[in-house]
């Protein structure tokens, strides 16, 4: 049986893509911060599956998760980077403290990640699906560091899957959109701004859903002949 591993994994993408992977009959990792957020989540799931109290801004932790599931599953078959921060500001407020949180979280923790389950995706010959954003793929007003993180995974994402081609992991990334999650329910409530006038500017006339960018992973992660992509889950807006 396959195990994936998900960090990020009790909401919004990433709790989405758990749902897939077990509907899929893989073994699934959810990592996470909060182990009251899993109480609060775990009956939405049906299958095989373990929750990792974990902080992907620490090696150490990294390390843990990779070792915890081996123990308990015996294998990685899947890494999906999905845990992420997001902040607006403009570049004169921000301080020291938070661009180092913006990408600790969302390159470094996502390198750590990798760096750590490597060797067992190896083994495998497994996949790895990071999660970046259209910030990732083209400037936003007043999102200078969290763009610069997104492409930061973009790039990295690219040349991982030069550098793991030959064993071969395959190593692809989502650059979504405006997807209806608790975060981005969040960030309108900051703003201002409702779902009607986020869907303004989507050619498809609406944001996406967290489903949708999990299926697009899913796909990644099982498709043998890609490595390499970026691919924009965003209705049509970097088109």
């Amino acid at each position: 049986m396959k195990t994936a591993i998900i960090t990020g994994g009790t909401s919004g993408i990433g709790l989405a893509t758990a749902k897939i992977f077990l509907a899929h009959d893989f073994n699934c990792v959810l990592v996470g911060r909060s182990l009251a957020r899993f109480e609060e989540i775990k009956v939405q799931l049906t299958g095989s599956f373990e929750f990792i109290a974990a902080d992907v801004r620490k090696v150490a932790d990294c390390e843990k998760i990779i070792s915890r599931t081996i123990k308990g599953f015996g294998n990685v078959d899947v890494l999906i980077n999905c845990a992420g921060i997001y902040h607006e500001g403009a570049i004169t407020s921000m301080d020291e403290e938070t661009f180092d949180d913006i990408f600790n979280t969302n390159i470094k923790g996502t390198f750590f990640m990798v760096r750590a389950a490597v060797d067992e995706l190896i083994k495998s010959r497994g996949a790895i699906v990071n999660v970046a954003s259209d910030a990732g793929l083209k400037g936003n007003y007043f999102c200078a560091a969290y763009s610069a993180s997104k492409g930061a995974v973009v790039a990295f994402t690219r040349s991982l899957a030069l550098e793991l081609a030959s064993f071969p992991v395959r190593v692809n990334c989502v650059a979504p959109g405006d997807i209806l999650t608790p975060l981005t329910i969040n960030q309108l409530k900051t703003s201002g701004e409702t779902l009607d006038d986020l869907a303004k500017v989507y050619p498809l006339g609406r944001i996406g859903t967290a489903d949708e960018v999990a299926q697009a992973i899913y796909f990644l992660s099982s498709a043998q002949f890609i490595t390499g992509a970026i691919l924009s889950v965003d209705g049509g807006l970097t088109a």
